[in-house]
C-alpha cells in the first residue's frame, strides 16, 4: 500500500503562485510514477503532470510553461509549482502514485487539496 498526503492548497489571486506538496509513505519502493490531477466542479478529473521515478516528466499541453512538477526522493515528496495562476485553474488537486505488479497496475490517491484562484 501507498499513502499520499497533499498540502499547500489555498486561495490566491490571479497571477499568483502556489506550491503543492505530496508526501508518500508505505511501499514507496514499488512506485512506478507519480502525478498530479485536478478536478473542477462539474468536470472530469484531468491530468496535470506526471513524473517517473527516473525523473521523466509529462505535462498537460495547456499547462506547459506555467506548472512544474518535481520530487525530492530523500523526503519522499513530490511537488507542483504553479505560477501565473488563472481562475480556470481553480480545482481540487489530487496526488497520484501508481505501481505495477507484473501487468497489474494499482493506483493510489491522496485526499485532494483545494486550489482557488480569484479574479
Amino acid at each position: 500500500q501507498v499513502q499520499l498526503v497533499e498540502s499547500g492548497g489555498g486561495l490566491v489571486q490571479a497571477g499568483g503562485s502556489l506550491r503543492l506538496s505530496c508526501a508518500a509513505s508505505g511501499s514507496i519502493y514499488s512506485i512506478n510514477a507519480m502525478g498530479w490531477y485536478r478536478q473542477a466542479p462539474g468536470k472530469q478529473r484531468e491530468l496535470v503532470a506526471t513524473i517517473t521515478m527516473s525523473g521523466s516528466t509529462n505535462y498537460a499541453d495547456s499547462l506547459k510553461g506555467r506548472f512544474t512538477i518535481s520530487r525530492d526522493n530523500a523526503k519522499n515528496t513530490m511537488y507542483l509549482q504553479m505560477n501565473s495562476l488563472k481562475p480556470e485553474d481553480t480545482a481540487v488537486y489530487y496526488c497520484n502514485a501508481n505501481r505495477f505488479r507484473g501487468v497489474i497496475r494499482s493506483d493510489y490517491w491522496g485526499q485532494g487539496t483545494q486550489v482557488t484562484v480569484s479574479s
